[in-house]
């Protein structure tokens, strides 16, 4: 499974962007699918998960309230809507499959198939 980030951009501080992840290949039903993020300087962190059927999603406390994901499976896209930017959401945002259905979501180890990145830049 190959993984296709976009969306990214630069926007003002209060904007809004709505990234998007197109997995192509094989793409059987995963255990859900995942957004992290890394800036500069600081280890890639959890924003938001969402389970296979799309009933059960999982945000960073930081994103809690501006930021949705979803997904449409027969499109093989997933989603991540985010509102109320701010300056700290700067960074590249990546996409990827979670493989295994041990441990909780926000948990990057248990995710592959990560797709290249796309960059979020937010003005102040």
């Amino acid at each position: 499974v190959q993984l296709q980030a976009s969306g990214g951009g630069l926007v003002q501080a209060g904007g809004s962007l709505r990234l998007s992840c197109v997995a192509s290949g094989r793409t059987d039903r995963d255990y859900g699918m995942g957004w992290f993020r890394q800036a500069p300087g600081k280890e890639r962190g959890f924003v938001a998960a969402i389970s296979w059927t799309g009933g059960s999603t999982y945000y960073a406390d930081s994103v809690k309230g501006r930021f949705t994901i979803s997904r449409d499976n027969a499109k093989n896209t997933v989603y991540l809507q985010m509102n109320s930017l701010k300056p700290e959401d700067t960074a590249v945002y990546y996409c990827a499959t979670r493989l295994s259905p041990i441990g909780p979501y926000a948990d990057s180890f248990a995710y592959g198939n990560w797709g290249q990145g796309t960059q979020v830049t937010v003005s102040s």
